[in-house]
């Protein structure tokens, strides 16, 4: 029985995260591991953009949580680190279900962003080094050509060093709210909350 069918589980929200995350990779055409986060500065101006997760698991403590890679140079990075509160939303379309989920950011170690940068495409190191990401470009051939001199530096296969300040991030997670669609706007809410990474979760239904 599907996930639908049966109702929204009361118990393991990362069980069904992963039920939910299995069945939007045999039905969405692009990314379904796309996500949109959202940060704030310090004093509480938002903003949001689309990234994709890049692993995932119940015990932040050994490598779980939700897990991101940005440039901490970024205004992402940069809201990142002044504010380490985020939220996170996945939305899939062909199942009409969406998954919220809050809490608190942590870097990863430089090992797992070595890791995580070298598994990449050797093209897509290079445009990850060649990027000054969310500053001023004064023409796309200004980008280009400093991707240009990293290929004839490294070639064509790398590896390319791993910028000091490209790095990954993981959410551990508070708050998990899944949302699966129902006629006539009568939907279903389920949320999981806990205090912290060694506190059981609690469960409830939320009125649509």
């Amino acid at each position: 029985m599907s996930a639908s069918a049966a109702g929204i589980p009361a118990a393991d929200p990362f069980g069904t995260f992963d039920a939910w995350l299995a069945e939007a990779k045999d039905s969405e055409p692009n990314d379904p591991n796309a996500m949109a986060l959202a940060t704030a500065t310090p004093d509480g101006a938002p903003s949001v953009r689309m990234v994709l997760l890049k692993g995932h698991g119940p015990d932040c403590g050994t490598g779980g949580g939700f897990v991101f890679y940005t440039n901490a140079e970024s205004r992402k990075g940069g809201e990142i680190l002044a504010n380490r509160q985020a939220a996170m939303l996945f939305h899939w379309k062909s199942l009409r279900r969406q998954i919220r989920i809050e809490g608190p950011l942590e870097q990863v170690s430089d090992a797992m962003a070595d890791e995580y940068f070298h598994s990449r495409h050797p093209q897509s190191q290079i445009a990850s080094a060649a990027s000054d990401q969310s500053r001023t470009l004064p023409s796309r051939e200004v980008y280009m050509r400093r991707v240009a001199e990293l290929e004839e530096r490294y070639g064509a296969d790398g590896p390319v060093p791993r910028p000091r300040h490209w790095t990954g991030f993981r959410l551990c997670p508070t708050r998990i709210e899944f949302w699966q669609d129902r006629e006539y706007r009568m939907h279903e809410r389920r949320v999981f909350e806990r205090g912290g990474p060694d506190v059981e979760w609690t469960s409830r239904m939320l009125y649509p």
